[in-house]
């Protein structure tokens, strides 16, 4: 028996000197260290020995165990730091090549249009307000003189989170215009852009949330012609000397007399085309005086102050802008559309 552990011990020892990768040195202690190994099948017999020889086995078969126990440890370091070794070797990093450029981002199309509008108003001395988008019935509707029943409170146009109808998202950033009547000094000269919500259906022009630009002058004797030749102005001023635009007569609970502004379509130049829906005109922007009922909600006396008010759509004013065909386009954020901006 001390022959055959003598031997474990040298061919044990020669495997593990030539071992080369982790699976092998894994193969070999089971081998020679496992509960089927060689060492241990050896041990095994050692109940037939006698009293005499059975401490000398054990003590050499123990310094047999820890020699390959030790010899196992050294090659699984060697082994650890030669693959070490190769990965970093792989890995290396050539700290003399130049760097890869940073690709900056920038600005959406839409907020180069917004910051655009942002600039012209505050250059004519409006101030900008910003507003919640979770509103009260009373400052979407009440106050803007849109009583119950109207059909812009239908719960097919507006989304509710209740059932009595007092709290949704706002359809409008119009709100802004009552808050700043009832905590702002007079004379008052405000935007409010902000994202809306209503349930269009999603077509080229339209979608369920989109941006307006809401806007309001209050001040003494304000009448129709400061607020066509400011928006005729504006217009002007974000698409150049001689766009064209026209009015038309329509209705707003919180305005009268109201009107709508229109913009000739970008696309066709006025002839009609899928964008325009064949009309050769975009609306863009809802607008009128002041209702005097409002102001009287509001707490101004209509005899004293009068004021002309409207709201944009800031995606259709970045359709024109960028002539761009399909409103989607800017919700989709296609890397492909967006790096031409």
């Amino acid at each position: 028996m001390k022959e055959k552990l003598e031997q474990i011990r040298r061919e044990a020892l020669a495997a593990l000197s030539e071992t080369k990768t982790a699976q092998d040195l894994d193969a070999l202690r089971v081998k020679y260290l496992g509960k089927k190994g060689a060492l241990t099948a050896v041990l095994k017999q050692m109940g037939g020995l006698s009293a005499e020889e059975r401490p000398i086995i054990g003590q050499l078969a123990n310094e047999v165990r820890e020699a390959l126990t030790t010899a196992l440890e050294q090659e699984q370091k060697r082994i650890e730091k030669a693959a070490l070794d190769a990965r970093l070797e792989l890995e290396q990093v050539d700290v003399t090549i130049p760097g890869k450029p940073v690709e900056l981002g920038h600005r959406h199309p839409m907020y180069i249009a917004l910051d655009e509008i942002k600039d012209i108003f505050v250059g004519m001395g409006f101030q900008v307000l910003d507003g919640p988008e979770v509103e009260l019935a009373e400052y979407n509707f009440d106050k803007l003189n849109a009583p119950e029943g109207h059909p812009s409170r239908d719960w097919s146009d507006t989304f509710y989170f209740y059932q009595d109808s007092r709290v949704m998202l706002r359809s409008q950033t119009s709100p802004m215009q009552v808050r700043a009547m009832e905590t702002m000094p007079l004379p008052i000269r405000i935007i409010a852009p902000g994202r809306v919500y209503r349930k269009d259906e999603v077509d080229a022009t339209h979608s369920p949330m989109f941006h307006q630009v809401e806007g309001m002058v209050i001040d003494k004797g304000v009448t129709m012609a400061d607020l066509k030749g400011t928006l005729n102005t504006v217009m002007e001023q974000l698409y150049g000397e001689g766009t064209v635009t026209r009015f038309r007569p329509h209705h707003f609970p919180f305005t009268e007399p109201s009107c709508e502004m229109d913009v000739q379509c970008h696309k066709c130049g006025g002839a009609g085309c899928p964008t325009c829906k064949g009309e050769g005109w975009i609306e863009v922007l809802g607008a009128g005086m002041v209702h005097p009922r409002v102001l009287e909600m509001a707490g101004i006396d209509p005899e004293v102050y009068s004021g002309w008010a409207f709201g944009m759509g800031l995606e259709r004013l970045a359709l024109r802008q960028f002539k761009i065909a399909d409103m989607r386009l800017i919700f989709e954020n296609d890397v492909r559309f967006l790096e031409q901006f």
